[in-house]
């Protein structure tokens, strides 16, 4: 082999990535929607877990990709250790998928219909197909459609470029003397673990095998311990992710890791039977690319019916296994970032998060002017604390997050996000103007105190409602009852202004104190503030 093939082999799996990475990333955008209510549906069930596993993977093309992204989710406290196990399990099936693209390349016939299902044949029409839609598509969706058909041309090419500088290895002795070194199956596990781990990547992994599948060379006994090794260097990954982490996020990169080791022992024990005792012929003869993703899916797919009763038995071994104490997770993990459909779910869920915790400072300091109670002041501060330190942490996201690939309707939902976020800091800032006007009216003496709370109660009571609507709506993204609560908010800003005016006419008649006054006026105008800034969030959702 010269130095040019040596060349080719480089770019050609530069290009086979670089195609990955351009197809994963328009996948994601495309099914951006269905990752977004797949999560949503997602239960404790390892069944549903493994099929979402599979279904992201499909669409992100990366079993480690998802994999760093639950170490994200478990870090952020959205799922539980569980959870990732059927998850995990099913992101090793749906990783299959580009192996049986790839392995309609090993096709022989003479059939110009069946030659045209070749993807060197297809991809040129897919590529043109893609580039149209890049470049004419008037909506974005078409556009992201057009990335995927160009990123899959991409790889389709960079696969062949691969096959045609491998091609003259079938006729040097060299390389069969050194496949011959491969018949030891520890050393091929090896081979696929270390090699799968240097591109970070089981499936261009399994790409590359393919590709030398073509020289005619490589039996079966040499590929399948190469296919299991990959199943562990795709582990590598997670890995890495998981320094720097909580304890639970580190033990879902030991279930990922004991996964495949315990289903690459079980396949090593099944191969060394069937090879040394039984002494099959099979593994003498050379495999095909479509024999390579065959056995690369029956793998899994076994590995994962063995190993699914015993969930819970993963779980046991990686708590086992992480006992140190690991850092505290964080409010929202920058590893969600890797799918921005996801990310943007998951910080949709801290923003409906923000709003219970505002609301509940509002209502506790409501509270203080019946019944004042220094400790019930701290919660109020304490929450108002939690909510700007809650708001920080989504900020930054959402602004990390808006440089991200993302889709139309995402990009959507990160503008409003963070225009939300605003007004229920806003709102939680105001919740400790009412608990320090609690204060005074309290230190002001009974009479001011009993009356004054008194008066508030209806202005207490639609207050109350409104922000329990508002919380209700924007957890539901439920516009219809947006219209009522902008009735409601607009009612309620009428009622303020007229207990205002009502308040000035006594107060010039002598009726009212200048304290009482002061007090009213800085009670109902905090309570309109929030009003207003209730309506707000309430039209976002219009």
């Amino acid at each position: 082999m010269d130095m040019y093939s040596l060349v080719s082999i480089i770019g050609g799996l530069a290009f086979f990535l670089f195609g990955m990475n351009i197809m994963s990333s328009g996948l994601k955008k495309v099914a951006g929607d269905r990752l977004e209510s797949v999560l949503q549906k997602m239960t404790d069930s390892p069944i549903k877990g493994l099929i979402f596993g599979a279904v992201i993977t499909i669409a992100m093309q990366s079993s480690s990709a998802l994999t760093v992204m639950l170490v994200g989710l478990v870090n952020s406290g959205i799922m539980s250790l569980l959870q990732t196990v059927g998850i995990i399990m099913g992101s090793n099936i749906g990783t299959t998928l580009t192996a049986w693209l790839l392995s309609l390349s090993g096709l022989k016939t003479d059939n110009p219909l069946l030659l045209m299902m070749k993807p060197e044949y297809f991809s040129p029409i897919i590529a043109l197909i893609g580039v149209l839609l890049v470049m004419g598509g008037k909506k974005q969706k078409h556009k992201d459609v057009g990335f995927v058909l160009v990123g899959f041309a991409v790889l389709i090419h960079g696969m062949e470029w691969m096959s045609d500088a491998l091609s003259p290895l079938a006729k040097m002795p060299e390389f069969t003397s050194i496949l011959t070194a491969f018949r030891n199956p520890f050393l091929g596990v090896i081979i696929g673990t270390v090699f799968t781990g240097v591109i970070q990547s089981s499936a261009a992994s399994v790409g590359v095998l393919q590709a030398l599948s073509l020289t005619g060379h490589i039996t079966y006994g040499v590929a399948i311990p190469i296919i299991m090794g990959q199943n562990i260097g795709t582990c590598v990954t997670a890995l890495i992710s998981s320094f720097g982490v909580s304890k639970n996020a580190k033990r879902v990169s030991v279930i990922h890791i004991s996964f495949n080791m315990i289903g690459t022992a079980i396949g090593l024990i099944i191969y060394l039977f069937c090879r040394g005792i039984l002494n099959l012929q099979i593994f003498d003869e050379v495999i095909t690319p479509f024999a390579i993703a065959c056995f690369h899916s029956a793998f899994n797919v076994l590995t994962t019916i063995i190993l699914l009763p015993f969930s819970k038995s993963l779980v046991v071994l990686a708590e086992h296994l992480i006992k140190e104490e690991g850092k505290e997770g964080v409010f929202l993990d920058n590893r969600l970032l890797l799918s921005p459909a996801i990310a943007v779910t998951e910080c949709r869920k801290k923003t409906v998060l923000v709003m219970k915790k505002e609301n509940e400072g509002v209502l506790k300091a409501i509270g203080l002017l019946s019944s004042y109670d220094n400790a019930i002041r701290d919660e109020v501060h304490e929450l108002e604390s939690e909510v700007d330190f809650m708001v920080d942490g989504c900020n930054q996201f959402l602004i990390q997050l808006s440089s991200a690939e993302s889709s139309g309707k995402e990009s959507v939902m990160i503008a409003d996000m963070l225009h939300v976020l605003g007004d229920m800091e806003r709102i939680s800032d105001y919740s400790l103007n009412l608990s320090a006007t609690a204060k005074k009216i309290s230190h002001s003496g009974g009479k001011n105190k009993a009356g004054l709370s008194e008066y508030f109660d209806p202005i207490n009571k639609s207050l109350s409602e409104i922000l329990e609507a508002t919380a209700n709506a924007y957890e539901l993204r439920d516009a219809t009852d947006s219209y009522l609560i902008i009735q409601k908010t607009e009612a309620l800003v009428k009622q303020i202004k007229k207990l205002k005016k009502s308040d000035l006419k006594t107060l010039r008649k002598g009726k009212t104190s200048a304290e009482s006054s002061v007090y009213i006026s800085e009670y109902l105008s905090v309570c309109r503030r929030i009003a207003e800034h209730s309506q707000n969030i309430a039209e976002s959702l219009l």
